[in-house]
């Protein structure tokens, strides 16, 4: 079983359209949505839910007040002033350390762990699909990815299914450290800017600190082919296989408005070929 992850290293590079349209052309994947911050790969692919997963990360503190003494410890201690002078705990200024917790002699304070948000399991048009919702300003977002790249992983051994494609998370953080590690291989999608280019630099050395093969593909190439020239040059020098270059194409909206993939939306669609190139060199390289 192989795992391609789509990554970008900044959102609006048009990663989720990519992992759409690619799970049309590949042979019955497993679909994993593990941009869980801002999971939108759905408002696409219109999955049917089958399970439904409460996801618990974090703690926050509460105090008995029938137990507690008022000896103010929990005040003393808490370097963060959660707690108010008459001891009840602020749940937006609780950071979850659990010293109050630890600390406190009467056994006063419960420390739960808060539900962060939901995993599911569905199955969508061109096969079975695992995503989640993340909580507001819930925190283990990076925890939750590992929880749905490990359920896709699982539902493609016992089904024989033989790739799963996940739609990472941007940025360079926590989350897309948890997307890739371990994957078979990373698409990068770039974009034609200064932002673009500087962020697709700083997600290709975190691939490569993780020894993960990274492979690269330019978005909307002909919006500024000086710098789609750069990134190109840039990538050769690397040993970065660019695999492929999509034009900017309205197609590539509309789709996503009619909650359609691109191939769905206009199968004629210049993007379209340039997407099936992209997707007969992953095959070479990944799957």
């Amino acid at each position: 079983m192989k795992e391609l992850v789509v990554i970008s290293g900044k959102g609006g590079s048009g990663k989720t359209s990519m992992v759409a349209a690619l799970s049309q052309l590949a042979n019955n994947p497993v679909l994993c949505d593990a941009d869980v911050d801002a999971a939108d790969l759905h408002l696409i692919l219109s999955p049917n839910l089958k399970e439904s997963h409460e996801f618990t990360a974090g703690h926050t503190a509460s105090i008995d007040l029938e137990k507690c003494t008022r000896c103010g410890k929990c005040i003393e201690l808490c370097r963060f002033d959660a707690i108010s002078p008459d001891f009840v705990v602020d749940p937006l200024e609780c950071e979850g350390c659990g010293v109050c917790y630890y600390f406190c002699e009467e056994g006063a304070v419960a420390f739960p762990e808060n539900l962060s948000g939901h995993w599911y399991m569905s199955d969508c048009r061109f096969g079975p699909m695992v995503h989640a919702k993340l909580g507001i300003a819930e925190e283990n977002s990076g925890k939750l990815v590992t929880v749905v790249r490990k359920e896709a992983a699982k539902i493609a051994e016992s089904n024989g299914h033989e790739m799963v494609i996940t739609d990472g998370p941007p940025g360079v953080g926590c989350p897309v450290i948890a997307a890739i590690g371990g994957a078979s291989g990373v698409l990068i999608v770039t974009e034609p800017s200064l932002s673009g280019r500087h962020d697709m630099e700083r997600v290709l050395e975190l691939a490569r600190h993780f020894s993960v093969p990274a492979l690269l593909c330019i978005n909307k190439y002909d919006l500024n082919e000086s710098i789609s020239e750069g990134i190109r040059k840039f990538a050769e020098q690397h040993n970065v296989p660019c695999v492929g270059q999509v034009p900017f194409d309205p197609a590539m909206t509309k789709s996503m408005v009619q909650a359609q993939t691109l191939f769905e939306y206009d199968p004629n669609a210049p993007a379209c070929t340039a997407v099936r190139e992209i997707w007969a060199r992953l095959r070479e390289e990944v799957v």
